[in-house]
C-alpha cells in the first residue's frame, strides 16, 4: 500500500519544539559560569512556555491539548492495543505520548519558575525575585532548582528513548516529521487544520511580554 504525504506540524510547534531544546542546551551549558546568559535562557524559556500554553489552546489542531491530551481510560486502551499491535498511527501525539509533552512543559516550567527566586551561595547571582525572599529559603529553592534539572534530563533520556523504541520496534520515524511537518501515512487520515495568522501573532506577543516582564522581574517600573 502506497503511504500518503500529510502535515501533522505546523511551523510554530516545530519552532516551538527546536527552541526549546537550544534553550535547555544553553541553560545548561552557561549555568554558574555564564549567569547572564543563563538568566536570559530562563527569561526566553518562560515566554517560549507562554506562547506554548496559548498554541495549545488557540493553534492548529495537532497542537491542541484538546486534541490530545486524553484521561486514564484512553491511555489503558492504548496500551493494550499498542501491545496487540492494533494501535494503529496516530496524527500528532498518541495518548501516552500527551503525558510526556504535559510533564516536559510542567517540569520545565517548575525549573524555570524555581530559576526566578534562586540565589547562589555568595547572594551575589540571582533570579530576579531573589531579593523578595530571604537568604535562606532563596538557597532552598536554588537546591530544588537543581533537583528539578536533574529530573529534567531524566525526562529527556526517556524521550530519546521512546524516539528510539518507535524508529526501531514500530518502523516510525518521529523525528523527520518535526523537522518537515509532513508524515507519511498507509491510508487516508484527517491531516494538520491550520490555525489562523493572527492567532500566531497573538502569541508571538504574549511570549515576549512573559518573557520582558520575567526580565524586569515583574516590576512595573
Amino acid at each position: 500500500m502506497s503511504e500518503t504525504p500529510t502535515p501533522v506540524w505546523d511551523g510554530p510547534t516545530r519552532l516551538f519544539h527546536w527552541s526549546l531544546v537550544v534553550l535547555i542546551l544553553v541553560a545548561w551549558l552557561t549555568a554558574g559560569e555564564q549567569m547572564t546568559i543563563h538568566r536570559g535562557a530562563g527569561y526566553a524559556l518562560l515566554g517560549l512556555l507562554a506562547f506554548r500554553v496559548w498554541w495549545g489552546l488557540a493553534g492548529g489542531s495537532t497542537a491542541r491539548f484538546s486534541g490530545f491530551v486524553r484521561g486514564p481510560g484512553a491511555i489503558r486502551q492504548y496500551l493494550r492495543a499498542s501491545r496487540e499491535g492494533t494501535d494503529g498511527e496516530h496524527v500528532g501525539h498518541n495518548p501516552l505520548g500527551a503525558l510526556s509533552v504535559l510533564a516536559l512543559l510542567g517540569l520545565v516550567g517548575l525549573q524555570v519558575g524555581l530559576g526566578l527566586f534562586a540565589i547562589d551561595e555568595d547572594g551575589f547571582e540571582g533570579g530576579p525575585l531573589s531579593d523578595r525572599i530571604d537568604f535562606d529559603l532563596a538557597r532552598q529553592i536554588a537546591e530544588w532548582h537543581e533537583l528539578a534539572f536533574r529530573l529534567l534530563q531524566g525526562l529527556v533520556v526517556l524521550h530519546l528513548a521512546a524516539i528510539v523504541f518507535y524508529a526501531v520496534r514500530k518502523r516510525q520515524d518521529l523525528v523527520r516529521p518535526m523537522i518537515t511537518g509532513v508524515r507519511k501515512f498507509r491510508g487516508p487520515v484527517q491531516g494538520l487544520v491550520r490555525a489562523p495568522l493572527w492567532r500566531l501573532a497573538v502569541g508571538v506577543l504574549i511570549a515576549l511580554a512573559v518573557g520582558f516582564a520575567a526580565s524586569r522581574g515583574f516590576r512595573l517600573s
